[in-house]
């Protein structure tokens, strides 16, 4: 699979995951706390279950079979990135470094 993808996936999935997580966990909270915090409740809940569904699969990968890192993260293979290189044309857009210290007077 392309890196990209790879890592796209292993972002997505878990995000799903923790919609999920929360969709369960708002179905769980009391009414009155919706309707008083008129619906930040769910604001917060979404940001705090996708931080700790995140960090919680992240902790437990090294531990787990590939074939369940597959179904947490989407993938069992961290995405491998190859050296940067610069682009061919950046050479010919940038202007070659002043020489120090520049005379003002020139």
């Amino acid at each position: 699979m392309n890196p990209k993808l790879t890592s796209w996936v292993r972002t997505v999935v878990p995000g799903l995951w923790s919609a999920f997580v929360a969709w369960l966990v708002t179905l769980g909270l009391p009414d009155v706390v919706t309707s008083a915090a008129g619906g930040l409740g769910e604001a917060v809940v979404y940001p705090a279950a996708l931080a700790a569904v995140y960090a919680a699969i992240r902790w437990a990968e090294p531990h787990l079979p590939d074939w369940l890192t597959r179904v947490w993260l989407g993938s069992a293979a961290p995405p491998t990135y190859g050296e940067p290189s610069a682009p061919a044309h950046r050479a010919a857009v940038e202007p070659p470094a002043p020489a120090w210290p520049v005379d003002p007077y020139e």
